[in-house]
């Protein structure tokens, strides 16, 4: 498998790649090109310790390689603490595919793609994410085994969108419960940020609950889609972070959390599906405790695709998937109670659980 290293250029950033991957401890990163079908894919391997790195391939039509480069690098590290803290036997990864998911997929790209996760033997097992689809690991399959979410008509788990939703909720749930002393969400507002697949099946869980819902997306047909199935308020992209409502879940893309929104929201929680929220983790989780915000760290809320993938990874049984994902619940509460006890954020509380487990395993390995 043609694997390279380079530099990458931006505006903002003009760093050779072992420079940007230094202060992550990234184990190796990947780069897959086919002129023939057009792919231009990452695949990125944070850390192996507690088992084969796992996590979806992201189709986006970024603004540069190098925002691709960055987008990796953070989302595979984030499946290492998503696995850790969850409990699975799984380390992180994650690819990304350069393109525009809505015109530039093909069988031949996703065969081909399939063929450089075949090459990494096992280290990456990839699974759908943003862009990506059931029908996409249909193709995959063709070329690897390493690959979950597969169509139940080939043995696989199918969509995992559900399972996502429903630790996501459980995780507002939880939250409510510390804001407020209960986790009834009767009459709660709701920002719900993007309305793929995981988004429209929380704005289905949180209306059962009795919340009111706000939401946005940046594609207007889905918006339209979504206004014709549920009772909701549509307000545009950058107006959900003005909006009047009692807890905001981004449910798209990373870093909403930053200098700006953190001045214009007046939520009480932040609690979302989406992946690495905070723009600058350690800045923006210590704002969010001084500003009063209570945060439900993403990287365990959002574990249920993971969950749902690893069950099918193992062999796939429902019951024991939602056993595990209930236990998000439970789980969040914890995060919360360290946060408080050693006045730390909540992110920080989360990472120093799931660190400890990674450490605690990889002494125990040391010692056989």
């Amino acid at each position: 498998m043609p694997q390279t290293t380079s530099t990458v250029h931006s505006k903002e950033v003009e760093r050779p790649i072992f420079e940007q991957i230094s202060g992550t401890e990234h184990e190796q990163i990947s780069f897959c090109y086919d002129k023939d079908s057009g792919l231009k894919s990452i695949i990125a391997i944070h850390n192996t310790v507690l088992g084969p790195s796992l996590g979806g391939t992201r189709f986006w039509n970024y603004t540069d390689e190098n925002q691709a480069v960055k987008d990796v690098l953070r989302l595979s590290r984030g499946m290492t603490y998503k696995a850790a803290i969850t409990g699975l036997n799984l380390g992180g990864g994650k690819a990304v595919i350069i393109g525009d998911s809505r015109k530039d997929k093909s069988e031949m790209l996703f065969r081909r793609y399939g063929k450089f996760v075949n090459g990494l033997n096992g280290r990456y097992i990839t699974a759908e994410d943003v862009g990506t689809g059931t029908r996409d690991m249909e193709y995959i399959a063709l070329e690897t085994k390493y690959v979950t979410g597969k169509p139940e008509s080939m043995g696989g788990s199918g969509d995992p969108s559900p399972i996502t939703a429903y630790t996501t909720f459980l995780g507002i749930k939880a939250s409510a419960k510390e804001v407020w002393g209960k986790d009834n969400l009767e009459g709660k507002t709701v920002g719900v940020q993007g309305a793929g697949n995981v988004g429209e099946n929380l704005i289905k869980l949180l209306l059962e609950a009795g919340a009111k819902i706000i939401v946005t997306d940046v594609y207007e047909d889905r918006l339209k889609e979504i206004t014709k199935k549920y009772k909701v308020t549509v307000v545009g992209p950058e107006e959900i972070y003005d909006a009047k409502m009692d807890i905001y879940a981004p449910c798209a893309l990373g870093a909403t959390i930053n200098d700006d929104t953190l001045n214009r929201l007046t939520c009480a929680i932040i609690a979302g599906s989406a992946n690495n929220q905070l723009e600058d983790e350690h800045l923006h989780g210590k704002l969010l405790k001084e500003k009063g915000f209570l945060y439900a760290p993403d990287f365990l809320i959002n574990a249920g695709g993971l969950i749902n993938v690893y069950m099918e990874w193992v062999g796939y049984n429902k019951d024991r998937v939602l056993s595990a994902a209930e236990k998000v619940y439970d789980r969040t509460l914890e995060i919360f109670k360290v946060s408080h006890d050693e006045n730390i954020s909540t992110h920080a509380a989360a990472l120093r659980l799931a660190e400890k487990r990674i450490h605690d395993v990889a002494k125990l390995k040391a010692r056989l």
